[in-house]
């Protein structure tokens, strides 16, 4: 048998008491009677995707983050918090290789990101931004498609095995009904998981995913976390930045709060969400951020 624990790196196991009066198994592991264990108790340790140490980020030689430092491990959720303007963007534009390193680095799987070419980096990681309007009226389909240009080309057209990809995303989204809709008819929230499955179709190893619930309204929100949490069961890694601190206590491993002052801070949910924090984070009193986010511990 083994023992459930709450930390998902551990098992543990059981032991095996028989009672001939009353043949029972015992999952408690101290027992006055003989003992014979079944499983030797064993850690898996996790494993580091992302590693940012002692990075300074930003334009033209302008820090807007200085010193960044935290890991992602693979197959967890980790939340951005922080008020606007604080360098959440910035921060993941720097992991996709878009704007260059002023010091520091960022390994994926060991590897410095820019040493990757753009090509390793799209296949690798994977960029869902706020949903928009859009000018042209492409379809959800080929909208979708257009996660496969890091394989098949800017210029390629898709085959068929393409748009079976594509359409196997749709399907897992729960949107294979909007395949041939136009991007400019859709809601908000169909929008937003159209964008998820663009980048999902790459089959990337880390997904980077920009206030997804900025825009939805509540029902699409809870629809949205739902999605969020199916893709960490099956083994994604993502980094959401968010202006909602209850989703990241609903869905996150851990959670990085980018300071007034530029500092960057990692932690648990229970460690970050407190009132405490959050109304030093957002800058108001700690009674506003009780008042408005009880479900919260303070």
């Amino acid at each position: 048998m083994y023992w459930r624990d709450s930390a998902p790196a551990y098992r543990y196991a059981g032991t095996q008491h028989w009672n001939n009066r009353n043949p029972t198994w015992h999952s408690d592991r101290f027992c006055w009677r003989t003992v014979f264990p079944v499983f030797v108790v064993t850690r898996r340790s996790p494993v580091t995707l992302l590693a940012v140490r002692h990075a300074s980020l930003g334009y033209s030689r302008h820090p807007v983050l200085r010193d960044v430092s935290f890991t992602l491990s693979q197959g967890t959720i980790c939340c951005l918090l922080g008020a606007n303007g604080c360098g959440k963007t910035t921060l993941m534009r720097s992991i996709l290789g878009v704007i260059p390193l002023l010091k520091g680095e960022i390994l994926l799987d060991s590897l410095p990101v820019q040493t990757l070419s753009h090509r390793q980096r799209a296949q690798a990681i994977a960029w869902v931004p706020q949903a928009h309007d859009g000018i042209f009226a492409f379809s959800v389909l080929d909208m979708v498609l257009m996660g496969l240009a890091p394989t098949i080309g800017a210029f390629s057209v898709p085959g068929k095995q393409e748009r079976l990809k594509a359409t196997e995303q749709l399907e897992k989204l729960g949107i294979l009904h909007l395949a041939t809709r136009r991007w400019n008819t859709l809601s908000g929230g169909e929008r937003q998981l159209a964008l998820i499955a663009r980048a999902l179709v790459q089959q990337p190893r880390l997904l980077l995913l920009d206030e997804p619930a900025s825009s939805l309204d509540f029902g699409h929100q809870i629809q949205l976390l739902d999605t969020l949490a199916q893709l960490k069961n099956n083994g994604m890694t993502m980094l959401m930045s968010t202006h909602h601190p209850l989703h990241a206590n609903a869905i996150a491993d851990s959670i990085i709060q980018v300071e007034p002052d530029g500092r960057v801070t990692q932690g648990l949910p229970t460690e970050q969400l407190t009132t405490k924090k959050l109304a030093a984070l957002y800058r108001v009193s700690a009674d506003q951020i009780h008042h408005h986010l009880s479900a919260i511990k303070h």
